[in-house]
């Protein structure tokens, strides 16, 4: 595979990344794979195939011991990222809505995230979600600690407007923030990735694919499963889907002029938007994983690029990101 830096000053990274969440939450997504011996093997073949970077995080149930089980013997083949942030539900009465930035939990997760990695650091530590109720400059500062005991290599931020990453790169250099970014979710143009290339901070884009919605895996929300997380997302609902449906229409049509899939056009889209953008599809099938890496080698010329933004200019998908609980974690 192609490799980036992660950021003006970062190390070299695969240009596309495997997000582990449905490797360690089974019913996230109707896809989510509960075999251990299934997810070791997915991600060893992830890496033999070049794909280097690897994302978990905290809450990601036990996706974080499988990515550990499965780079035994092969840390230097391997860039691995995971997040803390998010509480899960008991662990902090009372928090703002079940976030923790407070320096004491930076390292009490951190510490816990290298036991179940079985790791002696962390290559890449991000805050999941940006805690209100503390300074984003304590919060970094913790951070900062960790890189300066050897415990983390590089630092990151998750969903964090432009201004918080401001604010966190001035106390401790930022070198990725990771933010959904796909043809549907073209929001960090806007504001964000300015901020971002003005501080050489690399994009991190989490659900690229639209949670599988631009990938052509949906014609009806009865292909979800009853326990999918997404059938609670607002794109998913009754009232958005067909709608949406079109859009993944018109991108795989487009994807078919290609010689292409809908998933590698979404996944090439991302790359030509800059060597700094980094995309990190999820997946528990090597057959998806392949057709994911295979993107990294399809160029877009200017013409099909302007044909994509034709198909799915920016505003184009319907519904907000997440339910509103989950949008009110979002650093708005």
């Amino acid at each position: 595979m192609q490799m980036r830096n992660l950021g003006r000053n970062g190390p070299q990274v695969s240009s596309i990344g495997l997000g582990c969440m449905s490797l360690g939450i089974a019913d996230v997504y109707s896809s989510g794979l509960r075999d251990d011996a299934g997810a070791i093997a997915l991600i060893r073949h992830a890496l033999d195939r070049g794909m280097t970077m690897l994302d978990t995080a905290n809450i990601y149930g036990d996706s974080e011991a499988k990515v550990g089980r499965a780079i035994q013997g092969r840390r230097d083949d391997v860039f691995v990222a995971t997040k803390f942030g998010i509480v899960v539900a008991g662990d902090r009465p009372g928090s703002n809505e079940g976030v923790d930035g407070r320096p004491e939990y930076v390292r009490a997760q951190c510490e816990a995230s290298l036991q179940r990695l079985g790791l002696d650091h962390i290559d890449l530590y991000y805050q999941h979600r940006i805690d209100p109720a503390t300074p984003i400059e304590e919060t970094v500062g913790a951070m900062a600690e960790l890189v300066r005991e050897g415990k983390v290599r590089w630092l990151g931020l998750s969903e964090a407007a432009p201004e918080t990453v401001r604010r966190a790169h001035a106390v401790h250099p930022i070198s990725a923030v990771q933010t959904e970014y796909s043809l549907w979710s073209r929001e960090p143009e806007e504001a964000l990735l300015p901020v971002l290339r003005e501080l050489g901070i690399a994009l991190v884009a989490y659900s690229p694919l639209g949670r599988g919605f631009l990938a052509g895996r949906f014609k009806h929300k009865d292909d979800l499963a009853a326990a999918d997380w997404r059938r609670g997302n607002p794109r998913f609902s009754d009232a958005n889907f067909d709608k949406n449906l079109a859009l993944a229409e018109r991108v795989a049509e487009v994807a078919a002029e290609k010689g292409c899939t809908p998933a590698q056009l979404a996944l090439a889209w991302l790359l030509a938007q800059g060597h700094d953008v980094l995309p990190i599809p999820g997946t528990s099938s090597v057959a998806r994983l392949e057709e994911n890496i295979a993107a990294d080698a399809i160029e877009l010329s200017p013409a099909e690029l302007a044909r994509i933004a034709a198909v799915a200019p920016k505003g184009a998908a319907v519904g907000e990101r997440y339910h509103e609980s989950g949008m009110k974690l979002l650093n708005a």
